[in-house]
């Protein structure tokens, strides 16, 4: 299903056009906006997909810039934070391999999450200082991939890798694509051919286990990917697809079953239990860069996923931003079927491992809440600044739970 009506994006902090439509009930909005919409075209992916449109659209781009170049805070301090990561050198060598191995034995994967990260921080370094040799940089890494790499394997573990990297590899590409030397079409081939297959077989098959045995972050690397390479390879199909499972998928990257239980007027806020939480809070906190980063390339393309059932994923971010800001939160047992036979298990209390840990995902979600719908999102806020100025890829580790974000969000997203 194919839109029949121009694609428009999202400026000055506005709702789309597509999003009025949705949000206004469809067919009513379009006929009042005087659109050739019908009230089914809306679900659908745009006609033509908007680039740069994935984790920073054009404004975003031109903000950090302007901002940078005059030396305003907070950009100023995010874009010194860049600029001190080693990753951000243009003098970075990319080290492709033919084969990923994540899990199991020979794991070689960090080469891989390395080198994406320098290829991202590299290109904000020419998208916002104009620097021709980051660019170059960036350029080398994504081509020496996508001329190298042909698998990716291991144990279970290999679909993280594939969701992981695949959409944070994709935002690279859209940032360089129409960048002399970069072989655009090379890049979309290896996304579809290595890291797309792994994307769509982990959310129809879930390595052969119970639907429910796998955290929702599983789910939602993998939805993040196929999103990613919809908008990379402007492949409406694909797009949907994400978007679908995001609203109706089996799985627990599916929104109700990422947030499974709310708490209204909590202290005066709404509160959403994250799928996760009972488990411990280092992943509880990846699952909001990962839904995050779901969000924010959807509303590059016009549909608003951060507000989707009631704006459950926001309800869900307040829950674990004002828990690792050590407050009290409400907990309801979580129960679900794991390994191939769905045997139950519980989580009965919140889990209070890595409570506090800081991970570079609130940015993004405050500046979208608190500043483009100007909503009270207090403990997301209090998050936010209270991490600033966000870091990236090397700034917080250097095992993979450090590079499950790209990060830089004060640089990228403050308004």
């Amino acid at each position: 299903m194919s839109r029949t009506s121009p694609h428009t994006h999202h400026e000055g902090g506005q709702v789309s056009r597509r999003g009025l439509l949705k949000t206004a009930g469809g067919l009513t909005a379009a006929l009042a906006l005087g659109a050739t919409a019908t009230a089914t075209t809306a679900d659908a992916a745009p006609a033509t997909f908007t680039h740069p449109g994935m984790l920073h659209n054009a404004g975003d781009i031109n903000r950090a810039k302007v901002r940078v170049a005059a030396g305003d805070d907070p950009w100023a301090s995010g874009w010194r934070r860049l600029t001190a990561n080693s990753h951000s050198a243009s003098t970075w060598t990319p080290r492709p391999t033919a084969t990923i191995i994540r899990g199991g034995t020979g794991e070689n994967y960090p080469q891989l999450y390395n080198d994406i990260h320098a290829a991202y921080q590299n290109a904000l370094r020419w998208h916002v200082g104009g620097t021709a040799a980051n660019a170059d940089c960036a350029v080398r890494i994504l081509n020496a991939w996508s001329s190298t790499l042909t698998e990716i394997t291991g144990n279970a573990d290999r679909y993280l890798a594939a969701g992981l990297y695949g959409w944070q590899f994709a935002n690279v590409a859209e940032l360089m694509r129409g960048y002399a030397g970069f072989d655009l079409g090379r890049f979309k081939t290896m996304m579809l051919n290595v890291f797309y297959p792994l994307n769509d077989r982990f959310l129809r098959e879930h390595n052969d286990a119970c639907i429910t045995n796998y955290w929702a972050n599983w789910d939602l690397c993998n939805m993040a990917s196929i999103m990613a390479i919809g908008i990379l390879c402007d492949d409406g199909a694909k797009y949907d697809q994400a978007v679908t499972y995001f609203k109706s998928g089996g799985g627990n990257g599916q929104i109700q079953r990422a947030v499974p239980f709310l708490y209204p007027n909590v202290e005066g806020y709404d509160l959403g239990q994250w799928q996760e939480s009972g488990r411990d809070q280092g992943h509880t906190v990846m699952g909001m860069g990962q839904m995050g980063a779901l969000c924010e390339m959807a509303w590059n393309q016009g549909d608003d996923l951060y507000s989707y059932d009631g704006r459950r994923f926001m309800k869900a971010a307040q829950y674990v931003a004002k828990y690792n800001l050590n407050m009290n939160v409400p907990y309801t047992t979580y129960t679900w079927g794991s390994g191939q036979t769905c045997s139950q298990q519980s989580q009965t209390v919140i889990g209070s491992g890595s409570r506090g840990q800081v991970r570079p995902v609130w940015a993004m979600l405050h500046y979208h809440y608190g500043r483009r719908l100007l909503l009270d999102d207090k403990y997301i806020a209090q998050m936010c600044f209270s991490v600033a100025p966000e870091g990236g890829g090397g700034d917080y580790g250097t095992t993979s739970g450090g590079f499950d974000q790209l990060g830089f969000g004060t640089l990228m997203y403050a308004k």
